[in-house]
């Protein structure tokens, strides 16, 4: 029953921003004068279909994979009136690229209101004002074990909550990780907490020889608390998110390019370091599978405010991955259309069509390669 809640809820987050991206594209289209002949909330077959006083059908589909959003004379060279194509570059810029901004504010929003409950803290140098900032810090968790270990010997489980360590009352994970250094080649009594009841064990630490004192993962959740300045901290988070995906997407490019160049050569040094550079693209790429195999469990798992969270990265994600100039997404369209202007030559329907449906083809096909991935690391 809990995994299927956590597979509606995950389905239902991800239709629910990509419909709002869709609904960016309509807004911004009909303000433009665009017609919007329409929307679609699902993907076909079609379940129901509605025609609005505005004109635009509204359909509810079967498949719960997003959304869709039809215009009138959906290419570039269209050029009736209220044809997508009849708008000027700047209009069909603004229709573009909208969906891209309407996720982008709705993470900014999302972690806005989770700054006034408790944002997270996923990265040492999230952003923060210090003069309207509280940090709160949960209790040190365990979050693996070493077989064989001293915790594990001791009946330490995965997922206990660690009170008191040798009698001293524990608050970091940097602070236990001192307490077992001063206690090596000690018997010490650990005070944690399990599924809300308190227990005890002795643990026998291992000497301080370099291997694994506690034989245990540790953790430790924190968010912090803003007030008046809660807008701030949000927009300014999910710019440092962006900043970083950025940055790790520009990696992975990086990486899988002088990995595949690096395979030709005769230095074997050289070429190993290319497998561990394609390999390290391979573990940090996901497709649907992994995607989807992340999003259930967490959504399963997740109090609210983590499910919030969860919402405005994946909003964030749909953003940056829309903005690409990979064609078929938004930014791919866009990047064909302004190229085509920049060599002054006309891009036609027929061009459009091939060269989306090469972009899309590329895309499916890579989605598939990473899918066999997924699947190959589930296995």
């Amino acid at each position: 029953m809990g995994l299927f809640v956590g597979i509606v809820i995950g389905l239902l987050i991800l239709v629910l921003l990509v419909v709002v991206h869709e609904l960016g594209h309509a807004i911004v289209a009909r303000r433009n004068g665009v017609v919007v002949e329409e929307f679609g909330i699902g993907m076909p077959p079609r379940a129901y279909e509605k025609k609005l006083k505005n004109g635009i059908l509204l359909t509810l589909n079967w498949l719960p994979l997003g959304g869709f959003v039809k215009l009138k004379g959906e290419y570039d060279s269209a050029d009736q009136k209220g044809d997508y194509g009849a708008a000027t570059f700047m209009q069909k810029t603004r229709i573009l690229l909208a969906g891209v901004l309407v996720n982008w504010f709705t993470a900014a929003v999302l972690l806005s209101v989770l700054a006034v409950v408790g944002l997270p803290k996923v990265l040492p140098n999230q952003i923060q004002l210090p003069f309207d900032t509280t940090v709160v810090s949960k209790p040190v968790e365990v979050t693996s074990l070493v077989s064989g270990g001293a915790a594990s010997k001791a009946g330490v489980a995965v997922g206990d909550r660690i009170i008191r360590f040798a009698g001293t009352d524990v608050t970091s994970t940097s602070q236990l990780i001192d307490l077992t250094k001063q206690n090596a080649g000690q018997t010490v009594d650990v005070n944690y907490e399990r599924s809300g009841t308190q227990g005890q064990a002795s643990v026998d630490l291992g000497p301080n020889d370099g291997h694994p004192i506690f034989g245990a993962g540790l953790g430790q959740q924190q968010s912090t608390r803003s007030t008046w300045s809660a807008p701030i901290v949000g927009l300014a988070t999910t710019t440092q998110f962006t900043l970083l995906t950025f940055e790790s997407t520009g990696q992975m490019i990086v990486n899988f390019a002088g990995g595949i160049v690096n395979q030709f050569s005769p230095d074997l040094a050289v070429r190993q370091a290319a497998a561990n550079n394609l390999k390290s693209v391979s573990d940090s790429v996901a497709g649907p599978v992994g995607i989807l195999g992340t999003i259930f469990p967490a959504a399963e798992q997740a109090g609210l405010a983590q499910l919030i969270f969860l919402t405005a990265v994946i909003s964030l994600s749909l953003a940056i991955m829309n903005v690409l100039p990979i064609p078929a997404l938004d930014g791919g369209r866009w990047f064909t259309m302004a190229i085509f202007r920049i060599i002054k030559k006309p891009l036609t329907r027929e061009r459009e069509d091939k060269i989306q449906t090469v972009g899309f083809l590329l895309l499916m096909g890579l989605t598939v390669l990473v899918t066999i991935a997924d699947v190959a690391k589930i296995f």
